[in-house]
């Protein structure tokens, strides 16, 4: 499907937020995705795959969560300048301003009110948390999202802490060579969302390791890459319709 993409403005309280917008280039209404970057930013990689999301068929943004920071993209090899920008988000602000995303979706005639979130790595926490905080959220993704369960640090409170206002099904995935996620937590995360009674399947690839999604990452696996892909779109398509 053919797509087209620009770079949008997206009025989050008195700011202005950048983001990659990706749509088909024709028809519609299409459901929409927020797609939330990992830790190392808005980058080429995370644009390529909001496209590719586009391509079969949704409407897809990637808000720039880092925008209110300088130097708000580094590289896979800098990972004390990826802590760093991540250090700087706080999770009431992330949630106001992925609910800023998804009004802005709202405003747009090729879209239907059918919303789904995807992210990696920090983004894949971000996803599952908007997903418990904004009942707008009609499906998640969440990639590999460390912090799910126990947070990793004293004073915020880990995402499955909101789970009772999770509207959502949740698709999640992780891999099983992931250091930064240990397996005991991903079957924490499995069991809260089974005691909670919400309609959840975790997948986990045990050879996978951390960023196994990311072309642009020594971790890339194609072939678990290609699994999640479909996996992926099957799901959107069957909650998002």
């Amino acid at each position: 499907m053919e797509v087209v993409s620009s770079e949008v403005s997206v009025q989050t309280g008195a700011e202005k937020m950048p983001a990659h917008l990706a749509k088909p280039a024709s028809g519609g209404p299409y459901p929409a995705l927020v797609v939330v970057m990992e830790a190392f930013g808005l980058n080429d990689q995370i644009r390529r795959i909001t496209n590719k999301f586009a391509s079969e068929g949704f409407v897809a943004i990637a808000p720039n969560l880092y925008f209110r920071q300088a130097n708000n993209v580094v590289g896979y090899n800098d990972l004390p300048g990826a802590f760093r920008l991540m250090g700087s988000l706080k999770d009431d602000q992330v949630v106001a301003d992925m609910t800023a995303a998804i009004n802005y979706l709202k405003t747009l005639k090729e879209v239907k009110p059918a919303f789904g979130t995807v992210g990696f790595c920090m983004g894949g926490r971000v996803s599952f948390l908007t997903a418990c905080r904004n009942s707008d959220v009609k499906a998640t993704a969440p990639y590999y999202g460390g912090g799910m369960v126990k947070s990793r640090q004293p004073e915020v409170k880990a995402p499955i802490e909101f789970v009772e206002g999770l509207r959502a099904p949740v698709l999640a995935f992780f891999g099983g060579k992931d250091a930064f996620i240990p397996l005991a937590e991903v079957d924490e995360f499995r069991d809260a969302l089974r005691t909670a009674g919400k309609t959840a399947e975790v997948v986990l690839y045990p050879d996978a390791d951390h960023g196994f999604m990311c072309d642009d990452r020594p971790s890339f696996h194609p072939t678990h890459s290609k699994d999640a892909w479909t996996k992926t779109i099957a799901f959107f398509k069957n909650n998002l319709g």
